[in-house]
């Protein structure tokens, strides 16, 4: 079993860059041990995420401190960084296969306006994503736009996650299905991640997962949690089911309506989702709707880590997620 990180790690790691973060984060299997063939292994890569107002001062800054850490793009100066950041893919900047503070990580820069939209909107689910599984935050600034916006997206995933399960079900059925959302037409599921990657993030984590959503699941109305029990029980109704989906971010309720609108008829998404909530395969669309965000912008930004990481870095990383699944596949199979 892999050693917890420290807090004095973090922040010897925090101290190597810019401040003014509005949200910095760490998550991943280096900061929370997942089951599998994977979970015992040593050194792994430290992931994180920082979120920043200005872009643009922050990557000026950061050029001047850690230039090294940035591809062929540093010749480009801040300003096309950012725009790299954000405009192409999912808003996000990565730099790759960095030696900071004696750990290998690995860290994006969003801009705040950026992660809140997708927090509210699911536009990528792609940050918003990574925040419906437990992190590590780091800092948070008193912003109370940012701090809405995150519970709202807690809020959303166990409503999306409602609607693709059964009547009753238990706390890691749920947690699976939320954990899961972000993976839904994910390309990286088929080429280079481990097939029972979200069971294994769940399974250690179930007291994780309780402290980040125990509080919604006990004031949401539409659900009974038996919490010493573990389990959970919903209205499947047409009716409770409506008003999941009216509750739904908005870019998955275009998904879904896409999905389900006939040529020619034209109806309003609230038609539309009326339609769904009557129809016995309603999780099956919102899960196909799920796949309609995730798939594209999975793809764009793998494409974009090209640019940011460098071609060099870019197949190193790639051979490193190729060779962690084959090694899950072959302690399975020995």
């Amino acid at each position: 079993m892999s050693v917890p990180i420290s807090e004095v790690t973090f922040r010897r790691i925090l101290a190597n860059f810019p401040e003014n973060l509005s949200l910095a984060f760490a998550y991943g299997s280096g900061v929370y041990r997942q089951a599998g063939p994977n979970g015992s292994r040593k050194n792994l890569m430290l992931d994180f995420v920082f979120t920043v107002d200005d872009p643009v001062t922050w990557h000026s800054k950061n050029l001047q401190q850690n230039r090294s850490h940035y591809s062929f793009l540093r010749f480009c100066g801040p300003k096309v960084i950012a725009k790299v950041q954000n405009n192409y893919g999912a808003g996000i900047y990565y730099n790759t296969m960095i030696m900071c503070a004696g750990k290998l990580i690995k860290y994006g820069v969003i801009s705040t306006e950026t992660l809140i939209n997708d927090l509210l909107t699911w536009n990528t689910l792609y940050v918003a994503g990574r925040l419906q599984k437990p992190v590590r935050i780091l800092s948070l600034k008193e912003d109370t736009v940012l701090r809405a916006a995150l519970e709202s997206n807690l809020e959303s995933a166990v409503t999306a996650a409602f609607l693709m399960l059964p009547e009753s079900f238990s706390e890691e059925d749920l947690f699976v299905q939320i954990a899961g959302l972000s993976y839904s037409g994910d390309f990286r599921m088929l080429l280079g991640e481990e097939k029972a990657k979200v069971v294994n993030i769940v399974k250690p984590n179930i007291p994780h997962f309780r402290e980040l959503y125990g509080q919604i699941l006990f004031k949401n109305p539409q659900v009974l949690y038996k919490e010493n029990q573990g389990r959970l029980e919903i209205d499947k109704s047409p009716e409770a089911q409506f008003t999941q989906l009216m509750t739904l971010p908005k870019t998955l309720q275009q998904e879904i309506s896409y999905l389900m609108d006939t040529p020619g008829k034209n109806r309003d998404v609230e038609e539309t989702l009326l339609q769904v909530a009557h129809d016995p395969d309603c999780g099956t669309v919102v899960r196909q709707g799920l796949s309609g965000i995730v798939r594209p912008s999975s793809v764009m930004q793998s494409t974009k880590g090209i640019l940011t990481a460098g071609v060099k870095k870019s197949l190193i990383y790639s051979s490193m997620k190729v060779l962690k699944m084959w090694t899950g596949w072959t302690k399975k199979t020995s």
